[in-house]
């Protein structure tokens, strides 16, 4: 199949492909509730979720919701998650969000996106998880490993170079429906399959009608 084939054909060929591989997927992260996986996901940032979920087992033990939480002090946090990346800000992030969500919203987590988007730590990649999973809504997270799949398949053009630019082109010609698994796929893809610095393109059914764009598919 040749590498330039018009957009729509590589949507279509891309998305099949994954509809047949990975016909149930979601985040690999762990929790028992929504509040759960807001600090999970904002734990992951710059992070495996690997080692998010090493640490959150301990830390969800000793603060299961936002009520226990929000009476913690960052370095109380800080002992728990030492081991993840920026520790110390992200302590502070949910010692603080916690708080927030007391006090606004009786310890639930908003589903309004601009709601999220309040929330210390909370960025547009946290809150579209957030939307998509917690909330079953039609949204597409743009994280490293989505942003690296999205050019490196051909689904966006270099242009598209900020997550937001990725993640409108996605949007505009991923099916509705298909949207909150689209970030599963392309998320799990990157991280076992095309990897960022060797790619395991010998094992890759998309081989065949991958245009190999690895130049400027790294944040």
């Amino acid at each position: 199949m040749h590498p330039e084939m018009k957009i729509e054909e590589r949507y279509r060929l891309v998305l099949d492909h994954f509809r047949t591989e990975m016909p149930e997927v979601t985040t690999e992260l762990e929790f028992a509730n929504v509040f759960q996986l807001l600090v999970a996901v904002v734990l992951s940032a710059q992070c495996t979720d690997k080692r998010v979920n090493q640490v959150t087992p301990e830390l969800f033990r000793r603060y299961p919701d936002a009520h226990t939480m929000a009476q913690a002090e960052p370095d109380d946090i800080l002992e728990y998650i030492s081991s993840v990346s920026y520790p110390n800000s992200k302590s502070r992030h949910l010692a603080e969000l916690s708080r927030i969500l007391v006090q606004k919203y009786n310890g639930e987590v908003p589903g309004d996106f601009d709601a999220l988007l309040e929330l210390p730590g909370v960025g547009r990649k946290t809150a579209n998880v957030m939307q998509a999973v917690a909330f079953g809504k039609k949204a597409m997270a743009v994280d490293t490993h989505v942003y690296r799949v999205s050019h490196r398949l051909g689904l966006v053009p270099r242009t598209a170079s900020t997550p937001l630019k990725v993640e409108q082109h996605l949007l505009k010609h991923i099916p509705t429906d298909d949207v909150p698994r689209a970030h599963h796929w392309l998320l799990l893809h990157g991280r076992y399959v095309c990897t960022s610095r060797a790619p395991h393109c010998d094992r890759c059914s998309l081989e065949d009608i991958c245009p190999k764009r690895l130049e400027g598919s790294r944040l």
